[in-house]
């Protein structure tokens, strides 16, 4: 096991407090959606809230914790992630990759779930790459560190596929070389923005035709008939899934004319967009985008970064709210997930957004983008305990966060963690003195013991001459190429 994976090991052990009842009082209750309680108590029992208010008393065995002159938030929440995936998260070998899961490439063992949690982030929507006009299926996930894989799965959240428009697909279409003298690496269809659209009009229009193969087989079957059932299709499967309202779409997207254009394929074709992701030019077509009941996920302040998006504005977010857009505010990076609250304050100086609409886009917002509203998202009697302790308010750039906890389960202390650096600073240093120590021994005895640096006195050293050059080296001892 690597030096990293060890100590990665030694972090999630005892990372959970489990207790039956959790009090959480005298602190500033930001439900989110019922207001702010000065002075108000949250008792979670069982993971759920289980009373939100003034004056509760805790249960017996209760754990109670004091939440005087501190700040208490529902858990955040990100509708656009990337973290926990195994390897890349591009599958770009076709325009049309339905039929891969992220789900099956969890890494429970990513660090970026706990610096994830040090945030205050306790749910991610987990999506494939961009690389494809259809690309894999998606997750979403509770940042339960130290569990398995199985056990970070949201329960009863509706799963999703990730859709790309814009230069990401089509790239594809034109990789490295293409237009140089040299040998050109081999095209993938499509390589233009229009044929991004037929890409998915297509593919959907195939699955229309196998899920019509498969009705009428249920119906023949269902009168006693034995028909031959159709060739089950892992590509289509997840398109039947989405033309019958089972699977969400998510769709990477930047210019109104791309988005405009989705949203009329999707009316052809019979399926919703769920969410327009990235979305930065939501603010020119945002009445379009909330008459076809779309969300949207946008950055906060990205623009410039790439051609498509030069026309972004900071005020994207605040004018979708107002042009009836359910918006939230994503990260896209293992980086920004720590921080959505930050975010999520942005739009109070870029909108005039109040308090609540900037908190909603990091908590309630994408909850309801995600089908997950009635769980989690606000701080609200029968909902999970998911909930994050702040020693500010979370919209101030100097709040930290103090303690989060999923399920009623705590999984980040503040205190705790700063005490456990310094017990693994100690640990990090005894491996790496004895993995020194190792080193240093080999070097002295060689390999299979044959002496000092490991050759056999016996054989000669063999010397480069004119007919047999040794092959040059680079300062790192590698062969270098000639």
């Amino acid at each position: 096991m690597s030096l990293v994976k060890l100590m990665v090991c030694v972090l999630v052990v005892g990372c959970t407090v489990e207790a039956d009842s959790i009090l959480i009082r005298n602190a500033t209750v930001l439900t989110v959606t019922k207001g702010t309680i000065e002075k108000g108590s949250v008792l979670v029992v069982d993971g759920k809230i289980s009373a939100v208010g003034k004056n509760i008393s805790a249960p017996a065995g209760a754990i109670v914790i004091d939440g005087s002159d501190k700040f208490l938030s529902p858990g955040l929440i990100d509708c656009h992630s990337h973290t926990a995936v195994e390897g890349g998260v591009n599958e770009g070998s076709l325009s049309d990759t339905s039929m891969v899961n992220i789900l099956d490439v969890i890494d429970p063992m990513d660090i970026n779930i706990y610096r994830a949690l040090a945030g205050g982030l306790t749910v991610s929507n987990v999506l494939h790459g961009s690389a494809n006009a259809i690309g894999g299926q998606t997750i979403v996930i509770k940042l339960r560190w130290g569990k398995p894989a199985k056990d970070l799965i949201f329960e009863g959240a509706k799963p999703g596929i990730k859709f790309a428009l814009g230069e990401n697909p089509k790239r594809q279409g034109y990789p490295p070389d293409f237009f140089s003298g040299g040998q050109a690496a081999e095209r993938r269809y499509p390589g233009t923005r229009l044929g991004v659209e037929d890409e998915i009009r297509e593919d959907f229009t195939q699955a229309k035709i196998y899920q019509a193969k498969w009705k009428l087989y249920k119906e023949q079957t269902a009168k006693g008939e034995h028909p031959v059932p159709p060739r089950k299709d892992l590509r289509l499967e997840p398109l039947v899934e989405v033309l019958e309202g089972k699977r969400y779409v998510h769709a990477h997207s930047y210019r109104a004319d791309e988005i405009l254009a989705l949203i009329r394929t999707a009316d052809e074709m019979g399926f919703k967009i769920r969410t327009f992701q990235h979305v930065l030019e939501g603010y020119k077509v945002a009445k379009e985008i909330a008459a076809h009941g779309a969300g949207a996920s946008t950055f906060s302040d990205w623009y410039g970064y790439k051609y498509e998006v030069v026309d972004a504005t900071p005020y994207n977010a605040a004018i979708m709210t107002r042009k009836g857009v359910i918006v939230s505010l994503n990260s896209d990076s293992d980086e920004l997930q720590r921080h959505l609250n930050w975010d999520a304050a942005k739009t109070i100086r870029y909108g005039g957004m109040t308090e609540d609409q900037a908190l909603a886009m990091v908590t309630i917002n994408p909850a309801k983008q995600l089908g997950i509203d009635d769980k989690v998202g606000s701080i609200e009697v029968g909902k999970s305990g998911d909930l994050v302790l702040y020693d500010k308010h979370p919209l101030s750039n100097y709040s930290r966060v103090l303690k989060v906890w999923i399920d009623g389960h705590e999984y980040f202390d503040r205190e705790q963690d700063l005490k456990d650096r310094v017990q693994l600073a100690s640990q990090k240093k005894a491996l790496l003195d004895k993995e020194a120590a190792e080193d240093a021994a080999k070097r002295q005895n060689g390999p299979g013991g044959r002496g000092p640096g490991g050759k056999n006195p016996a054989t000669p050293e063999k010397k480069p001459d004119a007919t047999n050059p040794e092959p040059p080296q680079s300062e790192s001892g590698k062969q270098v190429a000639r």
